[in-house]
């Protein structure tokens, strides 16, 4: 049967007639009528048919949370181990949906039953507190250009980096500097971190000091040259260049930390009036970058005092008997070696990798009773999520607080010392749950 043009255009209109929204319009249509006719497209545009199929789709906005999944039956949902709401099918069709409020700063895990088999869910699902949002009335700071620099520490590296100054900046006072490694994800304001409005908010409520905030990449160099640096790193032959990001991260030793003070500060110090003591400066980051943060306060205290750990890599990958340290190592060291004046802010997951390098979990709680052992002012916190920024990136405006806790512009320095409730508390121990009983 021939089709008339005009009804060809038509119905391709309006097969095509949703368009993606942002979380908080969905959110706010699902409270209006969950069966409206164009409800479900809008939603399997803006969560993604493939995701909803798979029972992966969520959609949050602060605490209020939208979850949908595609299936035959009537599915339960479980939210954190516990059974969730029930779950409402949308205009006769096989996709569900149901709401929740979930506490914000915190991870969250969900996942389906259906026919009594488990389906589908998240171990990482953030939850952000209003600190982590765009609020009227809170000046944005300014993100530079991306800027590339060549070092000599690393020879030959290219990396690249940015600049992040909150508005409170005084070119006549220094600030405090933090250094954020794998710093291309904190480019975005929305993106997964939400980085730059935890810093704007934070500065605004004088919960956080003026701060400097440098976002730099890992780097690379060329396959060709023949520098130390190049030949010392495997790369797929097809690569024109090299990664440097383990060699840089994992590596125990003062390279990175150099690297940072002699060439990254020095260079952002020609831009704006930096603090030199080592009381202001601080170092984050996650994984590879988690154990990067650590090494550098762990091996230059005088330079850097605070760390933010996310689901750090402490274990062997750039292990090379009797040649190279690797990460392994550090949580023993803690242990052995004389005690370091920082504060250490850690985070990982019971669901974290564990590969032939060895365990992420049991390496961050080994560091943990390792840093309690030796009275070292340190927090911390282990959920139910795999190797994913979103535990540590929900709770980025409670860490950026605690790790800037009692600072004061007016000193050079500060003994840490371990606080009284986490003196109470007995070492973290390890119970085996997924396994048979023996």
């Amino acid at each position: 049967m021939k089709r008339n043009p005009l009804f060809l255009l038509i119905f391709a209109v309006s097969a095509g007639a949703a368009d993606k929204v942002t979380n908080a319009r969905l959110l706010e249509l699902a409270s209006q009528n969950l069966q409206d006719a164009g409800f479900r497209e809008t939603l399997l545009v803006t969560a993604g048919t493939e995701a909803v199929q798979k029972g992966t789709a969520f959609i949050g906005e602060g605490g209020d949370f939208l979850f949908a999944v595609e299936s035959p039956l009537k599915p339960q949902i479980v939210i954190d181990d516990q059974p969730g709401p029930a779950m409402t099918q949308l205009n006769a069709s096989n996709v569900w949906v149901a709401k929740s409020q979930l506490r914000t700063g915190h991870p969250h895990t969900f996942h389906y039953i259906v026919e009594g088999k488990r389906f589908g869910g998240n171990l990482n699902v953030p939850a952000f507190g209003p600190d982590s949002y765009q609020k009227a009335g809170v000046p944005e700071g300014k993100l530079s250009e991306k800027i590339v620099h060549i070092s000599k520490i690393y020879e030959g590296m290219e990396s690249e980096y940015w600049i992040y100054a909150p508005v409170q900046y005084d070119a006549s006072k220094a600030a405090g500097v933090m250094i954020w490694t794998d710093g291309q994800g904190h480019t975005n304001r929305n993106g997964g971190s939400r980085l730059m409005n935890v810093i704007d908010n934070l500065t605004h409520q004088k919960k956080i000091p003026v701060i400097i905030h440098i976002f730099t990449s890992p780097g690379t160099v060329e396959r060709v040259g023949g520098t130390p640096t190049a030949n010392s790193v495997n790369a797929p032959a097809r690569s024109p260049r090299r990664p440097l990001r383990s060699v840089q991260y994992d590596t125990v030793s003062d390279r990175f930390g150099r690297f940072l003070r002699d060439e990254l500060v020095a260079e952002v110090a020609t831009k704006f009036n930096l603090r030199k003591d080592g009381y202001s400066y601080a170092v984050a980051g996650g994984s590879s970058g988690g154990i990067a943060a650590f090494n550098a306060a762990w091996q230059m205290p005088d330079q850097y005092s605070r760390v933010l750990s996310h689901i750090g890599t402490y274990t062997s990958i750039q292990w090379t008997p009797g040649k190279i340290e690797g990460g392994e190592i550090l949580p023993f060291r803690v242990r052995k070696d004389p005690k370091r004046n920082i504060r250490v802010w850690l985070q990982d997951g019971s669901e974290d990798l564990e590969n032939s390098h060895g365990s992420w979990p049991l390496q961050n709680i080994q560091m943990a009773n390792s840093l309690k052992m030796r009275g070292y002012d340190f927090h911390f916190t282990f959920g139910a999520g795999a190797h994913s920024g979103a535990h540590g990136n929900s709770q980025l405006p409670e860490s950026l607080t605690w790790l800037w806790r009692d600072y004061d512009p007016s000193k050079t320095e500060q003994t840490y010392e371990q606080e009284t409730a986490e003196k109470d508390k007995p070492p973290y121990r390890v119970r085996i749950y997924n396994r048979d009983a023996l």
